[in-house]
C-alpha cells in the first residue's frame, strides 16, 4: 500500500458519513499512479467540498505523498452507485 492511497483513505473516512463505504484503489496508468476514491454519491459531495477546494487539497496531498516515494500520482473521484 502506498502513502498516497493511505492519505486518501484516512481523509475520506474522516469526512464520510458512512466511512465503511469508502473504497480506495490504485493502479498504474500511462506511467503514472492513479488513485481512485469510491464513495456513496452523498459522501462524495462532502469530500469534493465547496467549489472543489477540498478535492484540490486532497489532490495536492496525494501528489506530495507520491513525490516522497519518487513517483507521480493523481487522484480520481468515483461515485459508488
Amino acid at each position: 500500500m502506498s502513502r498516497s492511497r493511505d492519505v486518501v483513505e484516512i481523509v475520506a473516512r474522516a469526512l464520510a458519513d458512512r466511512p465503511e463505504g469508502v473504497r480506495v484503489t490504485e493502479r498504474e496508468h500511462n506511467g503514472m499512479r492513479l488513485v481512485e476514491l469510491y464513495m456513496a454519491p452523498g459522501d462524495l459531495g462532502r469530500v469534493i467540498g465547496r467549489q472543489g477546494r477540498t478535492a484540490a487539497a486532497l489532490r495536492t496531498l496525494v501528489g506530495t505523498a507520491a513525490d516522497l516515494e519518487g513517483v507521480k500520482a493523481t487522484l480520481e473521484f468515483r461515485d459508488d452507485a
